[in-house]
């Protein structure tokens, strides 16, 4: 299928869809054509259907997975070869909504201390410090950096959307060492080990995961895992949920009160009605 790949290719990239993305959607088809030995453009829904059954039935690819596979079909089908039919009647499946892992902070300070490698150092820390995604740290430009109001400008985000985030002393500091370690030549932070590109996230998850065997935590800890943490974290200090919806760079607040239902700290602070039963304050209960 190396016409229509790079036809879709193509149209991933018009579509700015992300890289991580954009990887994932055409291995998801290849694995398809790969399945029936013909191309995309050869089958119909009779064996998309037949395949998604496959992979939930006979592979147990969980649902998230499966959602994936869903969305590169109904690209490759709807949008590069133009027949919208094929998938217009395939539903999505259920994804459950688990709690995300987070980790207290003893166990972050723990794990911090177990990355060895200056590079990898900065990128967590800075990670977990300002609520980033792995693909925005490693991209991060040494102009990105804002010394005079201590911010960090995040450019084109999830969406293409740009946002501000903190920038903590402790990050400061850790990132000028790491620059003075480095001295990188050209407008990355993180350089990768050709010229004009990144380090890649696929190292980051790797030092992270020499970092959680180090230190022994039990938990399946991953980079996005320390969003999920910083959000928690300031949310557990007494964050507004709005200001954490701001630096997380959600379009909805109801991507930001997911975690309410995370932090044990904010449900304990949280006064149950029957105590004010009987009381001055009950009677606004009417």
């Amino acid at each position: 299928m190396g016409q229509l790949r790079d036809r879709m290719e193509e149209d991933l990239k018009l579509r700015e869809y992300s890289p991580w993305t954009r990887r994932k959607y055409l291995q998801c088809v290849r694995t398809f054509a790969a399945h029936y030995q013909r191309s995309p453009a050869q089958m119909g829904e009779r064996e998309v259907r037949a395949f998604l059954l496959y992979l939930a039935n006979e592979k147990k690819v969980s649902p998230s997975t499966r959602h994936v596979y869903v969305g590169a079909l109904r690209f490759v089908y709807g949008v590069t070869l133009g027949r919208p039919e094929v998938v217009a009647s395939i539903p999505w499946p259920k994804v459950p909504h688990k709690l995300p892992e987070v980790l207290s902070g003893t166990e972050m300070e723990r794990l911090l201390e177990a990355v060895r490698l200056p590079r990898y150092r900065a990128i967590l820390l800075t990670a977990y410090a300002a609520g980033m995604r792995v693909s925005e740290v490693c991209s991060l430009r040494i102009d990105a950096i804002d010394t005079a109001r201590m911010l960090i400008h995040v450019r084109n985000g999830k969406r293409g959307v740009d946002r501000f985030v903190m920038l903590s002393p402790k990050v400061l500091l850790t990132l000028r060492a790491w620059w003075l370690i480095a001295r990188p030549k050209g407008p990355e932070l993180f350089p990768g080990q050709e010229p004009g590109t990144c380090v890649s996230a696929e190292a980051v998850r790797r030092a992270l995961h020499r970092a959680v065997a180090l230190c022994k935590l039990h938990k399946r800890v991953t980079p996005h895992v320390l969003r999920h943490t910083f959000a928690t974290h300031l949310l557990e200090m007494g964050t507004d949920l709005r200001t954490i919806q701001a630096v997380l760079g959600h379009t909805s607040i109801r991507s930001t009160a997911h975690y309410t239902r995370v932090s044990a700290a904010h449900v304990r602070r949280t006064a149950s009605p029957v105590d004010v039963l009987g009381t001055p304050e009950g009677k606004k209960l009417g």
